[in-house]
């Protein structure tokens, strides 16, 4: 029912605003709890303050001018400012628990204190250093070597996952309320991309529905008992990197960077923000390290450095005097034509040319991986001492 011209300016604001549907969760921006403050400056002047989940909102030029005009629109006003805010963490947690409809969080297996499964994250500091090609072909080469592998794609807006692996149009089975990761070469994957009406579908979501979209690959899908769980982090230390460091205490991280110094300072961030999470970052790799070539003259195997020398070697030395502990060179990985063309076909190179010099590379990483076996030594149990 229309409200009444009589009834005060800011009621009418109010209803009005009632009406501005959230673009990302379609669901009203007042049952949201996103309208901060709506307030008449002078008269026929009303300032609106609207919050957003997170500052980089792709969402906010959309939000801004929905709000302005449906305010507008309200008979008695004269001008309209709308003011961006973000929420705190009290007010995220609250939306959560408001879009969750008071039900419990399902449990993350891979976070209980006992859980006898690895959980490597695999981060960069930017993209296009490799970073996915290296999970998959990770993750291959550890299935090889007889052990059971997870691949969860936690790249929300880049999932290149499913491709690398040859299942880019594969669908989960739904069993009850249990999602089957898609099985592939042995090992088992699950993607934002699989979950996807379409593969060509844009996902432009933000802080609360990349939250939910997390918990679902981790605590809805049915894993079964896994030696190693890889995830391919997101480039840079945003929401997903926090999340997944509060959802899984107890995973580690491998930071990969390339050779030149551009990469290698933004790669330290990674391993920062993996520390600033409780989170062990176990070592460092350097992708497209060099390029193995036939000198036309003297007919001899030369390496050329391409991007530069000495990338991974420096993160690995400053995040072991910034975290306090040894950070090592698991390894470099040269810039193989072999590696790409087998990341295109979806037939990663640890499993269709493991001979190859970047499969004997990341075995040879793998391998260093494997040895750590199943256990909990070392691990953090979730514990903590009380006074007698």
């Amino acid at each position: 029912m229309p409200v009444s011209t009589a009834a005060p300016l800011l009621d009418r604001v109010r209803t009005a605003l009632g009406g501005v549907i959230d673009p990302e969760i379609r669901r009203p921006i007042t049952e949201l709890g996103m309208v901060a403050a709506c307030e008449e400056n002078a008269p026929g002047a009303v300032r609106v303050e609207v919050l957003l989940t997170v500052s980089g909102c792709p969402m906010r030029d959309t939000l801004r001018r929905d709000v302005t005009a449906a305010v507008s629109a309200v008979e008695g006003v004269e001008s309209v400012q709308v003011d961006l805010g973000v929420m705190n963490d009290q007010q995220r947690a609250q939306l959560r628990d408001h879009l969750k409809g008071g039900q419990a969080e399902r449990e993350i297996v891979f976070a209980r204190p006992d859980s006898l499964t690895t959980v490597i994250a695999v981060a960069s500091g930017k993209g296009g250093v490799g970073k996915s090609s290296v999970t998959v072909n990770l993750a291959m080469a550890l299935t090889r070597l007889g052990r059971t592998v997870g691949v969860l794609d936690a790249d929300i807006y880049g999932h290149s996952i499913p491709a690398m692996l040859g299942v880019a149009d594969a669908r989960p089975t739904a069993v009850e309320d249990m999602i089957m990761p898609v099985p592939t070469n042995g090992l088992k994957a699950i993607s934002i991309g699989m979950l996807k009406p379409s593969r060509d579908q844009v996902v432009a979501w933000r802080g609360p529905i990349l939250d939910r979209a997390l918990t679902q690959m981790l605590a809805d899908v049915y894993w079964g008992d896994l030696d190693f769980l890889l995830l391919d982090l997101p480039p840079g230390t945003g929401d997903v990197a926090i999340s997944l460091g509060q959802k899984l205490p107890n995973a580690e991280v491998i930071v990969v960077t390339t050779p030149q110094q551009a990469a290698a300072e933004v790669a330290e961030r990674a391993g920062t923000m993996a520390s600033m999470m409780n989170q062990r970052v176990i070592g460092v790799i350097e992708n497209m390290a060099y390029l193995e070539t036939v000198c036309p003259h003297c007919h001899e195997s030369h390496r050329v450095e391409v991007f530069g020398s000495g990338g991974g070697q420096e993160v690995a030395a400053k995040l072991t005097t910034r975290l306090g502990y040894q950070v090592p060179v698991l390894g470099q990985v040269p810039l193989d034509p072999t590696l790409r063309v087998a990341g295109d076909e979806g037939v990663p190179v640890t499993a269709g040319d493991p001979d190859s010099p970047s499969g004997l590379a990341l075995t040879a990483i793998a391998e260093q991986l494997a040895k750590r076996g199943r256990g909990l030594a070392g691990r953090q149990l979730g514990v903590s001492p009380t006074g007698r």
